[in-house]
């Protein structure tokens, strides 16, 4: 795996802080975001956390390479995403690691510095 020196950044969109309840990415703002080491999309996720399905974050699982993991930021608050949710991606090789969405938003920007091959899905932050 190819590690950055600090004075390179990692490729790909950066989480540049919080906008009112959105997600400032490299200039732009989304309500809630899909990150992968490529790019930034918005996203309509369901509600809350314990809506989500395999289906609402296929573009992450269709990169030509697997995420190691899916951070997946669930909101204002910890919660935790449905077990088959969970079980799916771990069969396709793929763990997850759920936090509430401002501190996945700051753990993809350490990872990605790190050079991780690693995917988000932050959830509004309201």
């Amino acid at each position: 795996m190819a590690r950055l020196t600090p004075d390179e950044p990692a490729p790909g969109p950066i989480v540049q802080g919080f906008s009112g309840t959105g997600f400032s990415v490299d200039g732009r703002v989304y309500p809630a975001v899909l990150l992968t080491p490529d790019s930034a999309s918005s996203w309509s996720p369901p509600a809350t956390a314990s809506g989500l399905i395999l289906d609402q974050l296929q573009p992450l699982l269709a990169l030509e390479r697997p995420p190691e993991f899916l951070l997946l930021g669930t909101g204002p608050a910890l919660a935790f995403p449905p077990r088959p949710l969970v079980r799916a991606l771990e069969a396709q090789g793929i763990g997850v690691e759920a936090m509430d969405s401002r501190a996945a938003a700051r753990t993809w920007g350490l990872l990605r510095g790190e050079g991780r091959w690693i995917a988000a899905a932050l959830m509004p932050l309201a």
